[in-house]
């Protein structure tokens, strides 16, 4: 099984540059990377880089502490899959699952989901501040929401 077509290749320094970002998409065309993730400024560049090539453009939504609302995270989506992001990567409100604000969190998803249009969504749960229990709720959540 050849692993690198999962692989997410990733720069979301703080401090990644425009350099930075061009190597980083031409290690992932290099070795059949699944994507590139990067911060929602960068988008367009990958894009750019990327047209005609494999790896998938990806980017962060909330990132890094989730603790945006559902409506801004609605509107950030929204706007990285207008420039050309085809993954969204969602920093889930963990203040919230751990209020136990459940209706919170189904929100935040489903607003991410269906400013996706389509795109696949996935959910970054920060499993280090997480009982198993929540990550059991989390998981089920994100599972129903499609």
């Amino acid at each position: 099984m050849d692993i690198t077509k999962l692989i997410d290749h990733t720069l979301l320094k703080p401090d990644a540059t425009k350099s930075d970002i061009k190597q980083l998409c031409k290690g992932a065309i290099e070795h059949g990377f699944a994507s590139v993730f990067v911060n929602p400024v960068y988008v367009p560049i990958v894009v750019e880089i990327l047209k005609d090539q494999e790896p998938k453009v990806g980017t962060v939504i909330g990132f890094p502490l989730g603790g945006v609302s559902p409506e801004m995270k609605f509107a950030e989506t929204r706007f990285v899959i207008h420039q050309g992001a085809e993954e969204i990567d969602m920093v889930l409100n963990v203040g919230a699952l751990k209020d136990g604000n459940l209706d919170l969190i189904k929100k935040e998803i489903g607003e991410v989901v269906n400013a996706a249009d389509g795109n696949c969504v996935k959910i970054i749960i920060e499993t280090c501040l997480l009982t198993d229990e929540e990550k059991v709720t989390v998981c089920n959540i994100a599972k129903n929401m499609g």
